[in-house]
């Protein structure tokens, strides 16, 4: 075979997650293109680090995955990256995929799930698919990883999108934060709060950040603001509507 997928994700250091999400991503594009051999790669280092430490095993870069494909005879190479905003970790495949433009006879980058106008109002609608609920005094957070990178934008539109239904988007590591979301909450006099991550993978940040009982978590954050909360460890990578949709993005540049 000389044409091959690289699958790029930030990663995770959590095995079972892995598994379930990335992996399940994997599996979903090998079937839809069997005539391809599909590649992994995480943007994260430090990811990449802990794997190796824990695990034995060792996950390439960007970079060292398109070696390999090289080095394999692989001539088309299409890389579908997994991560959810054109952020910084895209700007890192889109930086080490330029070294190799001229190796490959044809070399070209998907989209994240966070695009277009279309994507936006896909996922919006998957989302209140599975969240929205008819009870009024209930309400979802969501858990993006948020950026410094001016892509963070892509949460607050989202949320924004989200108006009127008891659906929310925070972010743990830029904005919207719990907090805003809270005082919206309280507004509305919600009582109950279900927690679930806006990301690939349920890792680090939604055991840690979002449902542990930690002092800073935000399970510990709303509990302690009055509500009853229940938290879910389900990664966006698990279902096949997102999988799907990171299909479509992959066939935009086979097809």
């Amino acid at each position: 075979m000389t044409k091959g997928i690289l699958v790029v994700s930030f990663g995770t250091s959590y095995p079972e997650t892995r598994r379930k999400t990335i992996e399940a991503c994997e599996r979903a594009i090998q079937e839809r293109f069997p005539e391809y051999v599909v590649y992994r790669a995480f943007t994260s280092n430090m990811v990449i680090k802990s794997v190796a430490k824990k695990e034995g095993i060792h996950i390439p870069t960007v970079a060292q995955a398109l070696e390999q494909m090289k080095q394999d005879g692989i001539k088309e190479v299409y890389i579908q990256p997994l991560h959810v905003i054109l952020g910084g970790e895209y700007q890192k495949i889109v930086t080490q995929a330029q070294e190799y433009q001229q190796v490959f006879e044809h070399l070209s980058i998907g989209t994240p799930l966070l695009h277009t106008f279309e994507d936006y109002q896909a996922v919006k609608e998957f989302l209140v698919d599975i969240y929205a609920k008819n009870d009024d005094t209930c309400a979802t957070i969501l858990m993006g990883h948020g950026s410094e990178h001016y892509a963070f934008t892509a949460y607050a539109a989202l949320d924004h999108m989200l108006d009127g239904t008891n659906i929310h988007i925070a972010a743990v590591e830029s904005y919207p934060s719990v907090e805003s979301i809270e005082e919206k909450l309280a507004k509305k006099g919600i009582k109950r709060v279900h927690l679930a991550p806006f990301m690939l993978v349920a890792g680090d940040h939604a055991t840690n950040d979002m449902a542990s009982d930690d002092e800073d978590s935000w399970y510990t954050y709303l509990t302690q603001k009055g509500y009853t909360v229940t938290t879910q460890l389900v990664g966006l990578g698990e279902y096949t509507a997102i999988q799907k949709m990171y299909i479509n993005h992959l066939m935009n540049i086979i097809m």
